[in-house]
């Protein structure tokens, strides 16, 4: 699944951008694809969800939406965007610090909510019966289906973050499971419904990734028969990663479907597994571009400054890694000088912020570069804009194309 060439469409969106150049391009086809690569290797009994956090345009939303099974939403916000869009099915509320309006907004979405504690669980049960906010619930409704997060011991997967198997906020301690499953029976307005074990943020060991699917069911399975709980639902949660800087190896498809098929096959009857990846969906379907602003050698290194950095694509920055970037070249120059320009040379690329860490690639070979070219950063469809510090310097955001 590596990244395509840049396509002649998304080119012609650049060039047509305000100059000096900074947007991003997201690409509705990239992602349809996407979905397509990883539905051939679900099994049945699997549900895909996109999880918003990744890229929260409501174009992407949109078009993700009607192409998967449902979203997962982390936010009251994400929740009202999800339901704007068009939510695909079903909806799952995750989070580590839900509001009481959150979970009254979840409860009114008929969301599946994925719960972090017995406080949690506490509030829930009395949004679920209209205690704790004016009016009531529409009595037609079920029970609202409740999955309680399980940090698990010995859950650790390869990946950028670990969420589980070690001290974080997210989830119960499995050591306090059999209490907090006795609490979510013994609550007014919920049905446990089973368990979210979101592990790991962007894993690419395919098989790493299709043992802990297997190992996730089983445990689900004996917790289920140790409470007796009818099991019905196991989060799996996402994680699936893709390789930035061609080092890594890409996500073997494969390889993961394998495992899905023997995680469903462990599964009881009645039961569903569900996935909710995020970056595997969006990050092929977008482009991050920024014109070079300036080209300057500073104590033996050349940097090229980009009308753009790490407020708008925070990722390299914050995970400390370089970007690849390709050159769009422009042939157009508006001054009355020569135009600066580097033949065969090693590049830094560093953004217009007033700090040393606004770099998006180091040591990037260029055939040619010029002054006034657009760089272009592949891969940035997910947890690009999203994630990146906005505000800063208050310098005018970045466009945002999307192409149905």
């Amino acid at each position: 699944m590596a990244a395509d060439p840049l396509p002649a469409r998304v080119a012609a969106a650049l060039r047509r951008l305000p100059r000096p150049t900074c947007g991003y391009v997201y690409d509705a086809g990239s992602l349809r694809a996407r979905v397509a690569l990883l539905r051939g290797v679900l099994p049945p009994r699997v549900r895909l969800l996109y999880a918003v956090k990744a890229n929260s345009h409501p174009e992407v939303v949109r078009t993700l939406a009607s192409t998967v099974d449902g979203l997962e939403v982390a936010s009251g916000g994400e929740l009202a965007l999800a339901l704007r869009c068009g939510t695909g099915g079903l909806v799952a509320f995750s989070g580590p610090a839900k509001t009481d309006a959150e979970l009254a907004a979840a409860v009114d979405a008929g969301a599946v909510v994925h719960v972090e504690s017995p406080h949690e669980l506490r509030r829930l049960a009395l949004a679920a019966t209209g205690r704790d906010r004016a009016g009531s619930r529409d009595p037609g409704r079920g029970p609202v289906p409740v999955a309680l997060r399980v940090n698990r011991p010995g859950a650790a997967l390869p990946g950028s973050h670990a969420m589980t198997g070690t001290a974080t906020p997210f989830g119960i301690d499995a050591a306090q499971l059999g209490e907090a499953a006795a609490l979510a029976a013994a609550l007014p307005g919920l049905d446990l419904v089973g368990f979210h074990l979101h592990a790991v943020s962007n894993n690419t060991d395919a098989a790493a990734h299709a043992a802990f699917l297997v190992d996730a069911v089983r445990w689900s399975v004996r917790a289920a028969a140790r409470l007796r709980l009818r099991l019905r639902y196991v989060n799996a949660g996402g994680g699936l990663g893709v390789d930035y800087t061609g080092t890594a190896g890409e996500l073997d498809l494969d390889v993961l479907g394998d495992g899905l098929r023997r995680a469903v096959a462990a599964l009881p009857d009645g039961a569903e597994l569900v996935l909710e990846p995020g970056r595997l969906l969006a990050a092929d379907a977008g482009w991050y571009a920024a014109e070079v602003l300036d080209l300057k050698p500073v104590h033996g290194r050349w940097f090229a400054v980009l009308r753009g950095g790490t407020h708008h694509f925070r990722l390299p920055a914050a995970w400390g890694y370089s970007h690849p970037c390709t050159v769009l070249p422009v042939e157009e120059w508006p001054y009355p000088f020569d135009r600066p320009q580097l033949r065969h040379a090693t590049v830094d690329v560093a953004g217009e912020l007033c700090t040393p860490r606004d770099v998006l690639a180091r040591d990037r070979r260029f055939d040619l570069l010029r002054a006034g070219d657009i760089l272009v950063f592949a891969r940035t469809g997910a947890y690009g804009w999203e994630v990146s510090h906005h505000d800063f310097l208050a310098h005018p955001y970045p466009e945002l194309v999307f192409l149905p």
